[in-house]
């Protein structure tokens, strides 16, 4: 028999602090779903005291999932406990993810107080959250760095306090996976009651260890993984849940297991890069586009003769059917939503019949379409009700010449005209936008990545917008690298004036 691992997902709320990946409850909504169908024991689905928007979201998603527990995470706060409870009201299975930071750089400089303070406030806030749910679990923040004598005095007081799982944070991502791993250990063995109760991991990946520091501590007594899709999350991101499931899958001799369905782990993937606008890196573990790519003539004629020789997974275990990814000019409407379905995604007629006719377009200037353009295709319903929209563009550009850019936008319904020139096509099509939309906007960052490969692919355009000392983040793909520029300045500026 296997130990179970619990996967705890938190795309939804740590996931979703990076700059530019906010998602509307719409879109959670989808993620939630898909987050069931995979087999996530604990989806996180936000910080309700920290804005309306996450508060309904929490609710909504209450609603819309059925068997995994729905997790909010608080401060050690009354207020922030109250509000997570009223936003869990429909949640079939409920918990409240509340805590304090424990190590001696938040005791003294975050909170100003004493390590006796800091331990009364952690019973504090569990025993009241016990009053709205009886599955609370409990953080220690930044227990990486927290004397492990004074680790153990506070989880084994929550535990009296009624917590049901302990949260072990690598919060800032500096512990080495051996150290990790022993301050597991050491909970194991010097805190009483600590078998009663669920220990988990949170480990950040700012040097490159989070996947490593929470196997590490899975293999020393904690059963719940902390994870997040793609591993995206704060600074450096989050410990990946693709790599946690492979790996419990891949190392059978460790006997730990969980409920994940693995074969829905590409389409995930995707789906979350889609939504939230973030490439997954082509090397990525076990997502990556080139995860199961060889380019080493060694390498593919090992592989031809036996799979094993360099792939220790087989790629149809995490859900990419090399024979199902590719689409042509000659794939019909039902292909299409089927491969939509394929990577979780189901639109109406509408928007199924939007899709395949921008589909028809781009397989008229790609001979390939992909997952990733798919899932673009997929999102471009959500631009319809958007006030700002781009009428055409064209651009005169060459060596020797001064780029100039005519534009037309359609704003709320009415039609307007610009022309400028720039330095460079790119800035051209900016300059003009600029003359039309009145306002003092600085392009602070500016990224175009191809998606796949060939000049003739989609190229993606990130950009970061400041206004009025907010900043806004635009996003567009097409095959027009200029278009999609000036799309993705539109789309940061429909941002600050809707």
């Amino acid at each position: 028999m296997s130990d179970r691992l619990f996967i705890f997902d938190t795309t939804l709320r740590d996931g979703e602090q990076v700059p530019g990946c906010q998602l509307n409850t719409v879109e959670k909504i989808e993620v939630a779903k898909a987050l069931e169908e995979l087999g996530v024991d604990v989806i996180e689905a936000g910080f309700p005291v920290s804005s309306p928007g996450d508060f309904n979201s929490v609710v909504e998603i209450s609603k819309a999932v059925t068997w995994p527990t729905i997790c909010a995470l608080t401060r050690a706060v009354e207020n922030d406990i109250r509000v997570a409870a009223d936003a869990l009201q429909y949640a079939k299975h409920k918990r409240i993810h509340t805590g304090i930071g424990t190590s001696d750089y938040h005791i003294k400089y975050k909170f100003n107080s004493n390590r006796d303070d800091i331990l009364e406030r952690a019973i504090a806030c569990v025993k009241y959250a016990k009053r709205f749910v009886e599955d609370v679990q409990f953080y220690a923040e930044d227990a990486g760095r927290t004397d492990n004598e004074y680790l153990a005095r506070v989880v084994e007081a929550v535990i009296k306090a009624g917590a049901t799982v302990v949260n072990i944070p690598d919060t800032t991502g500096y512990c080495l996976p051996s150290q990790f791993g022993e301050k597991i250990q050491y909970l194991m063995e010097h805190v009483d009651g600590i078998h009663k109760v669920t220990i988990a991991t949170h480990c950040h990946n700012d040097l490159g260890m989070a996947t490593a520091n929470t196997m590490s501590g899975v293999m020393l007594g904690a059963r719940q993984a902390e994870v997040t899709i793609n591993g995206i999350g704060e600074r450096a991101g989050n410990t990946s849940l693709e790599e946690v499931a492979m790996i419990c899958r891949s190392h059978k001799e460790l006997g730990i297991d969980t409920n994940l369905n693995t074969t829905k782990l590409y389409g995930i993937s995707r789906m979350v890069s889609s939504l939230m606008n973030m490439p997954v890196q082509p090397n990525k573990a076990i997502v990556g586009r080139n995860a199961f790519a060889h380019s080493s003539g060694i390498h593919q004629d090992g592989v031809l003769k036996n799979r094993e020789s360099y792939e220790i997974i087989d790629p149809k275990d995490v859900g990419v059917d090399e024979n199902s990814i590719v689409l042509t000019a000659r794939s019909g409407r039902a292909a299409l939503k089927h491969r939509l379905h394929v990577l979780g995604i189901e639109l109406d007629k509408e928007a199924l019949d939007k899709a395949y006719e921008g589909f028809l377009r781009l397989a008229d200037k790609k001979k390939e379409i992909n997952d990733d353009d798919v899932l673009l295709l997929a999102g471009e319903h959500h631009k319809a009700t958007r006030r700002l929209k781009l009428d055409f563009l064209q651009v005169t550009s060459g060596v020797g010449v001064k780029s100039v850019a005519s534009i037309g936008l359609d704003i709320a319904g009415e039609k307007f005209e610009a022309c400028a020139s720039g330095n460079g096509p790119v800035d051209a099509a900016i300059t003009a936008i600029k003359q039309i939309i009145h306002r003092r906007m600085l392009v602070k960052e500016f990224l175009i990545q191809a998606i796949s490969k060939g000049s003739n692919d989609i190229g993606k355009v990130h950009m970061t917008v400041e206004y009025e000392g907010n900043t806004y983040y635009g996003f567009s793909a097409n095959t027009d690298i200029v278009a999609a520029s000036a799309e993705a300045f539109i789309d940061a500026i429909n941002k600050f004036v809707n």
